[in-house]
Protein backbone atom coordinates (compact mmCIF):
# COMPACT_ATOMS: atom_id res chain seq x y z
CA UNK A 1 0.00 0.00 0.00
CA UNK A 2 2.54 2.61 0.43
CA UNK A 3 4.26 1.96 -2.53
CA UNK A 4 0.84 3.03 -4.26
CA UNK A 5 0.52 5.62 -2.10
CA UNK A 6 4.00 7.05 -2.92
CA UNK A 7 3.33 6.59 -6.73
CA UNK A 8 -0.03 8.87 -6.36
CA UNK A 9 2.05 10.95 -4.28
CA UNK A 10 5.02 10.97 -7.38
CA UNK A 11 2.23 11.64 -10.04
CA UNK A 12 0.94 14.86 -7.87
CA UNK A 13 4.65 16.17 -8.06
CA UNK A 14 4.85 15.46 -11.34
CA UNK A 15 1.52 16.90 -12.44
CA UNK A 16 2.59 20.08 -9.67
CA UNK A 17 6.19 20.59 -11.56
CA UNK A 18 4.39 20.76 -14.99
CA UNK A 19 2.48 23.67 -13.38
CA UNK A 20 5.38 24.97 -12.62
CA UNK A 21 6.92 24.93 -15.74
CA UNK A 22 4.36 26.54 -17.34
CA UNK A 23 4.41 29.15 -15.19
CA UNK A 24 7.70 30.03 -15.10
CA UNK A 25 7.69 29.93 -18.79
CA UNK A 26 4.90 32.50 -18.93
CA UNK A 27 6.60 34.82 -16.98
CA UNK A 28 10.07 34.84 -18.33
CA UNK A 29 7.56 35.41 -21.70
CA UNK A 30 6.11 38.29 -20.00
CA UNK A 31 9.81 39.84 -18.86
CA UNK A 32 11.24 39.34 -22.22
CA UNK A 33 8.09 41.00 -24.22
CA UNK A 34 8.47 44.16 -21.40
CA UNK A 35 12.07 44.42 -22.99
CA UNK A 36 11.03 44.34 -26.32
CA UNK A 37 8.71 46.27 -25.83
CA UNK A 38 10.75 48.79 -24.06
CA UNK A 39 13.25 48.76 -27.26
CA UNK A 40 10.75 49.11 -29.77
CA UNK A 41 8.59 51.55 -28.13
CA UNK A 42 9.91 53.81 -25.38
CA UNK A 43 13.27 54.78 -27.20
CA UNK A 44 16.02 52.27 -25.31
CA UNK A 45 19.26 51.82 -27.29
CA UNK A 46 22.75 52.18 -27.71
CA UNK A 47 24.20 49.16 -24.72
CA UNK A 48 21.12 49.32 -22.92
CA UNK A 49 18.90 48.90 -26.09
CA UNK A 50 21.01 45.97 -27.28
CA UNK A 51 21.01 44.25 -23.74
CA UNK A 52 16.96 44.42 -23.52
CA UNK A 53 17.23 42.51 -27.22
CA UNK A 54 19.71 40.45 -25.85
CA UNK A 55 17.05 39.83 -22.57
CA UNK A 56 14.47 39.27 -24.61
CA UNK A 57 15.95 36.27 -26.74
CA UNK A 58 17.29 34.87 -23.79
CA UNK A 59 13.67 34.89 -21.77
CA UNK A 60 12.84 33.02 -25.26
CA UNK A 61 14.97 30.38 -25.13
CA UNK A 62 14.22 29.87 -21.31
CA UNK A 63 11.14 30.03 -21.96
CA UNK A 64 10.97 27.46 -24.65
CA UNK A 65 13.66 25.54 -22.52
CA UNK A 66 11.61 25.01 -19.52
CA UNK A 67 8.56 23.41 -20.94
CA UNK A 68 10.52 21.30 -23.74
CA UNK A 69 13.77 20.08 -22.47
CA UNK A 70 13.18 16.25 -20.49
CA UNK A 71 12.73 16.28 -16.82
CA UNK A 72 16.77 14.94 -16.30
CA UNK A 73 17.47 19.04 -17.26
CA UNK A 74 14.82 20.02 -15.76
CA UNK A 75 16.92 21.19 -12.28
CA UNK A 76 19.91 23.13 -14.01
CA UNK A 77 17.38 24.89 -16.90
CA UNK A 78 14.91 26.36 -13.84
CA UNK A 79 17.99 27.14 -12.04
CA UNK A 80 19.44 29.11 -14.78
CA UNK A 81 15.88 30.78 -15.77
CA UNK A 82 16.15 31.46 -11.63
CA UNK A 83 19.70 33.29 -12.26
CA UNK A 84 18.75 35.06 -15.22
CA UNK A 85 15.27 36.52 -13.46
CA UNK A 86 16.85 37.49 -10.67
CA UNK A 87 20.12 39.07 -12.16
CA UNK A 88 17.26 41.28 -14.35
CA UNK A 89 15.71 42.34 -11.08
CA UNK A 90 18.81 43.43 -9.68
CA UNK A 91 19.62 45.23 -12.55
CA UNK A 92 15.94 47.62 -12.38
CA UNK A 93 16.61 47.91 -8.47
CA UNK A 94 20.67 48.99 -8.94
CA UNK A 95 19.03 51.41 -11.61
CA UNK A 96 16.27 52.59 -9.38
CA UNK A 97 18.51 53.30 -6.30
CA UNK A 98 21.99 53.86 -7.07
CA UNK A 99 22.89 57.55 -7.32
CA UNK A 100 24.30 57.35 -11.16
CA UNK A 101 21.93 54.69 -12.07
CA UNK A 102 23.23 51.24 -13.70
CA UNK A 103 25.09 51.21 -16.55
CA UNK A 104 24.52 55.41 -17.45
CA UNK A 105 20.53 54.75 -16.63
CA UNK A 106 18.78 56.32 -13.63
CA UNK A 107 15.29 54.87 -13.44
CA UNK A 108 12.63 56.49 -11.80
CA UNK A 109 9.66 54.15 -10.04
CA UNK A 110 7.14 56.11 -12.02
CA UNK A 111 8.67 55.52 -15.68
CA UNK A 112 6.70 53.05 -18.17
CA UNK A 113 6.30 49.81 -17.07
CA UNK A 114 8.78 50.00 -14.02
CA UNK A 115 5.88 48.92 -11.08
CA UNK A 116 4.76 45.90 -13.32
CA UNK A 117 8.06 45.03 -14.43
CA UNK A 118 9.12 44.92 -10.50
CA UNK A 119 5.89 42.76 -9.83
CA UNK A 120 7.09 40.18 -12.75
CA UNK A 121 10.42 39.95 -12.32
CA UNK A 122 9.65 39.23 -8.78
CA UNK A 123 6.90 36.64 -9.19
CA UNK A 124 9.00 35.32 -11.86
CA UNK A 125 12.14 35.14 -9.43
CA UNK A 126 9.91 33.13 -6.79
CA UNK A 127 7.70 30.99 -9.29
CA UNK A 128 11.67 29.92 -10.76
CA UNK A 129 12.55 29.00 -7.23
CA UNK A 130 9.59 27.22 -6.64
CA UNK A 131 9.96 25.22 -9.62
CA UNK A 132 13.79 24.70 -9.18
CA UNK A 133 13.14 23.31 -5.80
CA UNK A 134 10.54 20.97 -6.95
CA UNK A 135 12.57 20.09 -9.83
CA UNK A 136 15.27 19.10 -7.26
CA UNK A 137 13.08 17.26 -5.02
CA UNK A 138 12.10 15.09 -7.27
CA UNK A 139 15.42 13.75 -8.85
CA UNK A 140 16.42 12.75 -5.56
CA UNK A 141 16.40 8.93 -5.21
Amino acid sequence: MSSRTGDVTTGRSTRSLAAWRWVSAILLLVMGGIHLYLVLFSGFDGLVGTLFVINAIGALVLAVAMVAVPDRLLTLTSLLSLLFTAGTLLALVLSLTLPGGFLGVREQISAELVPTTLVVEGLGTLVLLGATLLAARLRRP
